[in-house]
């Protein structure tokens, strides 16, 4: 069986849970090689409590195995983010080398800082418009533009995690999952 790409979800102190989890469950289930990787070392603690042990530290991911970087969003976890110098490295070798980036909520401000905002179509958490620098930003609930794809919150997190599958190039897969797990 062919290994599918693997893709990166960074998980920082105070993650947005339903985000993180339903990106990471829904690329699993669709095959991919969806691995997370904390910023800091041991559990992380998301923003509602939930603790979570990662599968490795930032610093151990080697950029050229990934495919994609999707960031969850949530605070302080999209903040902690948005100031990790590691994650912003990864989101921007991935995209320069023909990956995806993406993010969601309050999280799209890290592709603000990594300079993947400027000239696309991006959206986010009300409120953190301004942090998209040299964005357009949109009120649409899931936005893909040239391998970056953004989305609104934790009420858009299936079809941005579905967007996900389908944007690895899968679209057929993504839609059996909407299917199989009663997604409107």
């Amino acid at each position: 069986m062919k290994k599918t790409p693997t893709v990166l979800v960074p998980l920082a102190p105070g993650f947005e849970e339903i985000e993180a989890m339903t990106i990471i469950d829904v690329l699993r289930r669709a095959g991919h090689d969806a691995i997370t990787a904390g910023t800091i070392s041991g559990p992380i603690t998301g923003a509602h409590g939930v603790i979570v042990t990662p599968d490795c530290v930032i610093t151990d991911v080697d950029a050229s195995a990934l495919r994609m970087v999707v960031l969850p969003g949530g605070l302080p976890g999209a903040t902690n983010l948005k100031d990790n110098a590691t994650v912003i490295s990864l989101l921007q070798r991935v995209h320069a080398s023909g990956g995806i980036a993406a993010a969601m909520c309050a999280a799209p401000m890290a592709l603000g800082k990594a300079g993947l905002a400027k000239g696309r179509r991006v959206t986010c958490y009300p409120g953190f418009e301004d942090q998209l620098t040299g964005g357009t930003c949109v009120t649409d609930r899931v936005v893909e533009d040239d391998r970056v794809v953004t989305s609104r919150g934790p009420g858009t997190a299936m079809e941005f995690s579905l967007a996900l599958v389908a944007s690895l190039g899968d679209p057929a897969k993504s839609a059996a999952l909407r299917s199989g797990m009663l997604v409107g």
